[in-house]
């Protein structure tokens, strides 16, 4: 990224999904945990907790969840990355919303729930970045809506939050912003994997 301001955007056209828990506090642990034994316990029926999520000691190459498994209709529409100290936007994706009708879950693949973006090494360098997230909700309440996200960098953990945005009212529009505190890494930690 050069010390010009440098927008990327891009847009899906449908929405991400995520895993809803209702009345659900998160608990420590120190048993790891892989995707094959949470991929297991999909398979036999059992539910993924967020207890579970919390015990993956690196990112997933497979959704935990089908797309049809979100009853509540959450639709991510709009996700944006912004360097705090200079306001500048780094990354910005919105749904496009030419309409009000609701997808139809069943036609989406997981494609319509992946975002990629990559940045430069002049990323890891900053100190505080904005995450701002907006998301719809359908006709049916959600109480206790619990959002996990987890940074890795070179399969190391980095950075864990859990989100509780409590209730969310039906057919409503939601967006929140969290400002996140960036790891100080070494300069040998943020050179690239050759």
């Amino acid at each position: 990224m050069s010390k010009k301001t440098e927008v990327s955007k891009s847009k899906k056209k449908t929405g991400l999904v995520s895993s809803l828990y209702q009345n659900y506090s998160t608990k420590s642990s120190t048993l790891d945990i892989t995707e094959k034994d949470l991929l297991e316990k999909l398979k036999n029926k059992e539910e993924i907790t967020p207890d579970d999520i919390l015990k993956l000691k690196g990112p997933t190459q497979n959704y935990l969840c089908k797309i049809t498994d979100n009853v509540y209709e959450i639709d991510f529409v709009h996700f944006k990355i912004r360097d705090m100290s200079k306001n500048i936007v780094l990354f910005e994706v919105s749904k496009e919303s030419d309409s009000d009708e609701k997808n139809d879950l069943s036609s989406l693949d997981d494609n319509s729930r992946f975002i990629q973006y990559r940045f430069n090494k002049a990323f890891l360098k900053l100190r505080n970045i904005g995450a701002t997230v907006e998301f719809t909700v359908g006709s049916k309440p959600v109480q206790n809506f619990l959002m996990i996200e987890r940074h890795y960098f070179k399969d190391r953990l980095i950075k864990s939050f859990d989100f509780n945005f409590g209730f969310c009212l039906p057919d409503s529009r939601n967006s929140i912003e969290h400002i996140y505190e960036m790891p100080l890494l070494s300069d040998a930690e943020s050179e690239p994997n050759l």
